[in-house]
């Protein structure tokens, strides 16, 4: 399905979009990130790492899917505000939760998504095998979406102009499609591993540098640093074994 951005931007309006951003514009990415994924009605989704829900919103809005959103950061009672501002309250259900404690089934999702989240949790190599993949059914997918680099830094590092925004923590799991395609293998859960660039990073940056946000604006002299176009928007996609 591909939806343009004019037409979900007016299903939602800016202004609620706008308010809503907690990084780089999640829509945007789960709409290019759903191009490599089997979205049919009824199926049941893992939204990991919502924020503030717009992925979540999104695929029961657009696919027809039941989404259990869940983050961390934002309390249920916040998002179900929006859930029911949307008119989604039968597709959507918000919960509070810890990814390494969730409170789910094994094999109960078809689908388990992450857009600007994964990072902080799943770079070891047991977590997708511990805790993501036994909640999703054989056959079903698992699909990420996080910040990252177009390569694995050599021994230079990052450019001269960017190297003294990497000095923090979260800056450390800004990995290369390469190497999450190399964290994957080493599973024995998932299988049919593609891992690919989002062509759509400039854009979903903009958005969230020039939203109005304080913490937006505030992020303008980070990529305005990346002279040499070393970040990127890194997706995987799998299937459960």
């Amino acid at each position: 399905m591909n939806i343009k951005w004019e037409n979900i931007a007016a299903d939602f309006g800016n202004d609620f979009l706008k308010q809503n951003f907690m990084g780089p514009n999640s829509i945007m990415i789960m709409a290019e990130l759903a191009e490599s994924l089997d979205l049919h009605p009824g199926m049941k989704v893992l939204d990991l790492g919502c924020g503030k829900g717009l992925t979540s919103f999104y695929l029961a809005k657009y696919f027809n899917v039941t989404v259990f959103a869940t983050d961390l950061w934002i309390p249920a009672t916040e998002n179900l505000k929006r859930i029911n501002q949307l008119g989604l309250e039968d597709k959507v259900f918000p919960i509070h939760a810890e990814a390494r404690t969730l409170p789910y089934a094994n094999d109960f999702f078809d689908l388990a998504v992450s857009v600007d989240a994964y990072h902080y949790f799943g770079t070891d190599e047991y977590y997708l095998n511990n805790y993501l993949a036994p909640l999703v059914k054989a056959g079903g997918q698992i699909a990420i979406a996080v910040p990252g680099v177009t390569a694995d830094f050599d021994k230079n590092g990052p450019s001269e102009t960017l190297k003294k925004y990497c000095v923090s923590g979260e800056f450390q799991t800004f990995k290369s499609n390469a190497w999450w395609n190399r964290l994957w293998l080493r599973s024995e859960t998932v299988e049919d591993i593609k891992s690919f660039d989002l062509k759509c990073h400039k854009t979903a940056w903009d958005e969230w540098l020039y939203s109005g946000s304080k913490i937006g604006t505030g992020d303008i002299p980070f990529i305005e640093a990346d002279t040499d176009n070393q970040l990127a928007v890194v997706a995987v996609v799998a299937k459960k074994k």
